[in-house]
């Protein structure tokens, strides 16, 4: 994927994290317990603030493409769907198989920004 591809990914992230936010605090508020509203409402707040930075690094990356940029990208993305999503699937569901999932996405969000943080470092 090219660098507008992943800022426009970013948007559509960010746009979900909205949704499913406004979805957990109207529709699922009297469905669920607030155990497991707590673990919906964690994983907005990293799908948000991670489609925030895809955005950014998406963008950075269509004005400077570089490959380490594109990796980031790469990995911020698919910790969001492993992070975040694997929290919205314990949460609404009985698939405790997704636990080990989680951390795996932790892992990608962390090497995303690794990754990020040594192309700013050798661009400075």
């Amino acid at each position: 994927m090219n660098g507008r591809q992943y800022a426009s990914l970013g948007c559509i992230f960010a746009g979900i994290a909205v949704a499913l936010g406004a979805f957990a605090a109207h529709a699922l508020k009297a469905q669920l317990p607030a155990y497991e509203l707590s673990i919906i409402e964690k994983g907005v707040q990293y799908q948000f603030w991670h489609a925030l930075a895809l955005i950014a690094l998406g963008l950075w990356n269509h004005i400077q493409p570089q490959r380490m940029l594109s990796l980031a990208c790469g990995f911020i993305a698919i910790g969001m769907l492993c992070f975040s999503g694997s929290l919205y699937g314990l949460a609404l569901t009985d698939w405790r198989w997704l636990w080990p999932v989680t951390p795996l996405g932790g892992t990608s969000f962390l090497v995303g920004w690794l990754l990020a943080a040594v192309t700013l470092w050798r661009k400075a």
